[in-house]
């Protein structure tokens, strides 16, 4: 039985590890990824499949602004792992994602990815047309879903991240040894 829920803390390796199932290291390298790199997904946004207690699919949406000062969300990625596709997993995390966002207020979400896989959700390029990623992408897969009617209207500009950071670790406690656990043994030096 698949269940969908909120993505948990203790769920980030399995969930890499679905990642690079399904996209392999190539991931790293999309436009996408340098959007997400080092931010937070979107509160109550992140959402994954679970199956027997397997994590077996993965959906996060982020904080970006459809050109100046237009607050949008970033889909992606959306990953199930091989031996449960098409069994409408892709699709349940899609339909939650979207209905989670419009609940929580949000206007419109963007993506880039297959339009005749998308476009069942209401993602067309129609309102994409005056937007650009930060690099590399194809302009037919940028894609777009109004959540209230007109939000992209007249959009221009760059996508640019605007999601909260990730929190880093203190390197001097680190170092220490201090925090997360035990204090490091101290190093006995050879005499």
């Amino acid at each position: 039985m698949v269940t969908i829920r909120e993505e948990k803390l203790s769920d980030a390796v399995a969930r890499e590890a679905l990642l690079d199932e399904a996209y392999g290291s190539d991931r790293f390298t999309k436009t996408s990824a340098r959007l997400r790199e080092g931010r937070l997904p979107a509160a109550g946004l992140s959402l994954v499949a679970v199956d027997h207690g397997r994590l077996v699919g993965t959906v996060r949406l982020w904080h970006v602004t459809a050109g100046p000062r237009r607050a949008a969300l970033l889909l992606g990625p959306l990953a199930v792992h091989p031996q449960h596709r098409n069994r409408g997993i892709g699709a349940t995390l899609m339909r939650r994602g979207i209905a989670r966002a419009r609940l929580a207020g949000h206007h419109a979400i963007l993506l880039v990815g297959d339009g005749a896989y998308y476009g069942r959700f209401g993602f067309t390029a129609a309102s994409t047309g005056e937007l650009w990623m930060p690099g590399r992408f194809q302009r037919g897969r940028l894609l777009a879903l109004e959540l209230r009617s007109g939000a992209l209207a007249e959009a221009r500009g760059l996508i640019a991240a605007t999601g909260q950071f990730e929190p880093k670790p203190d390197l001097n406690r680190l170092i220490a040894g201090v925090g997360g656990g035990a204090q490091s043994a101290p190093v006995q030096r050879a005499a």
